[in-house]
């Protein structure tokens, strides 16, 4: 969907609360009370069908057609069942948003031939374009404009938090934290069984037009992965994204997906899906505080690097264990300051050693004193602080004392204050001074390590990936379409053994030598091909479908025999695999016999890689340890296509394989190199194979001389919806300039940060000024990362390229559009190469700029020009842009209409955004 009409939502002028009265039960005299007693300042109208005079002293009518204006927001607390008819009757009559209460288990009930009541809602909304927001929803409160419009038990204080959730209880209790916190929301909203308004909706609108610095999430289901993935990925790389997601395991989804093939359980989809947007995961409601209140308040770490400091042992060793198990690090101290611990005698234990104990006796000025040594060792990027009450430090005082001398501790502290009584008053007055307090060492520390979390997504989304060093030819994609092509024609789901490494071959995947057989007379003929011991496999249509794993693991191996020496032994073999499919699987038609050498003698690691594809988020690449143990082993891990090096790395790095890796290889690095390239290959595959349903490389054997896939299987289904979209390998095109040179005009990709980078040094101050509107001299690796790793979805980028006969690459000038959330607009940029003008670069850039947008449905281009750049402002007059001056900004705006408005509201936005 979009945020059309939601800020009828957030800033109405007006609002009617439909089945309110003054009776206790009564949900619309709740929200009713909670409007009056927010200090809303618009207009606000109760209607009852009873005929009440007023409501609570608000003026009652007895339906909507009595009301004496149209209302922007129209809250529905009546029977859900009369809500379809009621949604209709006031888009009728113009009203551009309904919130609905009121709800049921039955909404997706059959209703004889109307449909269930959701769809009856749903049709009712869309026949007028009304926004509807629920039902069974908590409402929304939006504290900065005075708006409760919601059932919440106690009001809610401004603030710069917005929670974005799916359960109206848990929004609850979230208010209920915040009073306890003296915290607040800029907004507080709950989707409840979302008809019609998505979470994603709510997050793009909040991005656009909140002045929240973090976001909270709350999840049930995902309905739409694109849109979700598209919205959070935007939001998270302007503030703090939180998430929390229910249904975590299969006892508890509720969603009635089928399973993910080769997933056991789906929850590691969401892991990888929140890792790839820059947010942070956690587990449950206590964690969500903890981590907001620890994220909210730190400065940004260098590392994790943690330091405890602590009146006793025996807490600090819960936090260290608590450390260790999340995969943190303990801090080691420097010589120096081992020296001022041990000399100054702060530490009482373990003098000189992490953690530092400064003893039961510890006055307020020892723990400060410890602290200014250990927060300026350079190993430290943060310092916990465990305390315990004793008469000579009582929790209060050295809380205190904490506070006043905060600026001699130059890294970041965390605090835990056990206990109940005066830990209560030493944790309030570390909160109310900023400093992330907690009520144990063991929670203390989970929340250093979200920030350690959040550190590592957000460098994922900066990390400027390595230039790959393959490509797929455009010739072998072109084979394996048509290859997959004729196998669908013939009505097969599955592609055989030989067609399978066929496909793996183009895509630079080696396979293990093999000669496909059909009878069991052509052993003789092929028998011999290989020297030494051989393996024959029975290809069948039981077989050539991936992640088909039996609940007994060993009878994987049950359609091969190994260890064949001679001919007869293998036709022989053939004939007793074959007899065998017969006898067990009679439904099953041969297809052929895979004849390969046996793999030994190498110390080869096994490997299960491939392909899969989620309900929800589309394809995915998982990748763990192999063998036929695979399915019980924890140790598959999932991630998003499209992949480059650099996450590719990220998803390696978190597995056993991995471990085994450093543990046991004579060259690490060029294993790991070998693992994230066949990684970011199988991305390549199943964005250009989109009909690829699942592919299992199981095993893979990855030794000394390589790797090798031994046995896979690949199965094909509808072309593919992914949850990011892969790089539009259809948008590239080559031209030639006014100089003869020959240029591809391509979208970028994160992989050209280094071509941005050389490109940027050859411009002027003046181009660079034209451009940025400000003299930027050189660019900071944020910088590179928003130029190249864009999101497709919403952006795209051209630049023309050049290839020099050496084979090195220049960029010659670029392209942009930023589109919203809408697709209503999108602000472009452009910038060519000041030794370069004159030979057409520009106006080539705009005008496949141009084809794009109108094609993708963009309604208008606006850019934003300087006065003093009349040749761009010539270049686009010649392109049919209109000009006029904006005063505000001092610059001349150049806007194009791409489409024509095809409604009301996009109408509505365009004379807005013009305004």
């Amino acid at each position: 969907m979009s945020t059309r009409f939601l800020h009828h939502f957030f800033e109405p002028h007006s609002v009617a609360v439909f089945g309110a009265s003054e009776k206790p039960e009564s949900l619309g005299g709740l929200v009713l009370r909670n409007l009056q007693e927010g200090g809303f300042t618009g207009t606000l109208w109760a209607v009852n069908p009873k005929g009440y005079r007023d409501v609570f002293g608000t003026a009652c009518f007895k339906s909507a057609s009595d009301l004496p204006g149209t209302p922007d927001l129209a809250v529905i607390c009546t029977r859900v069942e009369g809500a379809p008819r009621l949604i209709g009757k006031l888009g009728r009559k113009g009203v551009k948003a309904a919130l609905v209460l009121s709800g049921g288990a039955y909404l997706d009930q059959e209703q004889g031939d109307e449909g269930s009541i959701r769809e009856q809602m749903l049709h009712a909304a869309r026949a007028s374009g009304m926004r509807v927001l629920g039902p069974e929803c908590m409402g929304l409160i939006v504290p900065g404009r005075k708006l409760n419009a919601s059932y919440a038990s106690q009001p809610v204080r401004p603030g710069r938090v917005a929670y974005l959730g799916q359960s109206g209880m848990l929004a609850n209790a979230m208010i209920d934290w915040a009073a306890g916190r003296e915290a607040g929301f800029s907004h507080l909203i709950t989707v409840g069984d979302s008809v019609d308004v998505l979470l994603p909706d709510l997050i793009d609108y909040v991005n656009q037009f909140s002045p929240a610095q973090a976001i909270l999430l709350h999840l049930e289901r995902v309905m739409d992965a694109q849109h979700f993935m598209t919205s959070v990925r935007d939001a998270s790389r302007n503030r703090l994204v939180l998430a929390i997601k229910s249904g975590r395991t299969p006892a508890s989804d509720l969603s009635g997906m089928p399973p993910t093939p080769g997933i056991i359980n789906r929850d590691v989809v969401f892991d990888a899906a929140f890792a790839r947007a820059g947010v942070v995961r956690v587990d449950d409601s206590d964690e969500l505080f903890d981590a907001l209140e620890t994220l909210s308040r730190m400065r940004p770490l260098r590392g994790d690097r943690l330091a405890v400091v602590s009146n006793g042992l025996g807490p600090a060793m819960l936090a260290i264990d608590k450390l260790v198990s999340a995969g943190g690090t303990l801090a080691t101290f420097s010589d120096e300051t081992r020296a001022a611990l041990t000399t100054r005698r702060v530490d009482m234990s373990k003098p000189g050693e992490n953690p530092v104990d400064v003893g039961g006796n510890a006055t307020p000025a020892r723990f400060v004193d410890a602290l200014e040594i250990v927060t300026a060792d350079p190993g430290v990027d943060a310092v916990l602080v465990v305390h315990a009450p004793t008469r000579l430090a009582p929790s209060v005082e050295t809380a205190q004392a904490l506070i006043d001398q905060r600026k001699r501790f130059k890294r970041n502290l965390l605090t835990s204050w056990m206990g109940l009584k005066e830990a209560l008053n030493a944790r309030g007055l570390c909160s109310a001074a900023g400093i992330p307090t907690y009520i144990s060492p063991e929670k203390a520390v989970k929340a250093f390590m979200h920030m350690v979390d959040y550190q590592r997504v957000q460098a994922l989304l900066q990390e400027i990936p390595p230039s790959l060093t393959f490509t797929t030819r455009a010739e072998d994609r072109a084979e394996c379409r048509a290859l997959i092509e004729r196998a669908r024609a013939a009505g097969r789901q599955t592609l055989n053994h030989s067609e399978t490494a066929k496909v793996l071959e183009a895509y630079g995947i080696p396979t293990a030598p093999s000669v496909y057989l059909q009878h069991p007379h052509e052993a003789h003929e092929n028998g011999g091909h290989f020297d030494g011991p051989k393996a024959v496999k029975v290809v069948h249509e039981g077989n050539c479908r991936p992640y088909r794993y039996r609940r007994h693991p060993h009878k994987l191996s049950a359609g091969l025999l190994q260890d064949l020496e001679t001919a007869e032994q293998v036709e022989e073999g053939m004939q007793r695999l074959g007899a065998k499919v017969q006898e067990k699987f009679p439904e099953y038609a041969i297809k052929e016999f895979c004849l390969q050498p046996m793999q030994r003698g190498k110390h080869s690691m096994q490997i299960c890689a491939g392909i899969t594809r989620d309900p929800v988020f589309g394809p995915l690449i998982v990748f763990g340890i192999g063998g036929y143990k695979v399915n019980v082993l924890a140790d598959r891990q999932v991630a998003l296509p499209p992949l480059n090096m650099s996450l590719a790395a990220d998803v390696v790095r978190r597995t056993h394989a991995a471990s085994l890796i450093r543990e046991h290889s004579a060259d690490v690095e060029r294993d790991l190199e070998r693992l994230c390239q066949l990684l970011v290959k199988l991305s390549q595959m199943a964005s250009d194979l989109t009909e690829l349903r699942g592919l299992e490389l199981n095993p893979l054997l990855l030794n000394r001389d390589g790797m090798l896939a031994v046995d896979f299987a690949m199965d094909l289904g509808a072309p593919a919806r992914f949850a990011i979209m892969p790089y539009p390998e259809e948008l590239r095109e080559w031209v030639t300039l006014n100089n003869g040179w020959r240029v591809e005009i391509r979208p970028i990709r994160a992989e050209d940060a280094p071509l941005i980078t050389r490109f940027h040094t050859r411009l002027s101050e003046e181009s660079i000024r034209f451009r940025y509107f400000h003299n930027k001299a050189s660019l900071t690796q944020r910088d590179l990362s928003m130029l190249s790793h864009i999101n497709y979805d919403r952006q795209m980028a051209f630049i023309a390229e050049h290839q020099h006969d050496d084979g090195s690459k220049e960029m010659l000038g670029v392209v942009r559009v930023y589109n919203d959330a809408d697709n209503i607009r999108t602000e472009f940029s452009i910038i060519v190469r000041d030794d370069l003008q004159g030979l057409g670069i520009g106006r080539l850039l705009m005008e496949k700029m141009i084809a794009y947008c109108k094609g993708i449905g963009t309604i208008e281009m606006i850019g934003k020009i300087m006065m003093d750049n009349h040749p761009m402002r010539a270049l686009m007059k010649k392109l049919g842009f209109k000009s006029r001056y904006n005063m505000d900004e001092q610059v001349i705006d150049a806007v194009l209409r791409l489409n024509e408005p095809d409604s009301e509201w996009q109408r509505h936005r365009l004379e807005s955004l013009a305004d």
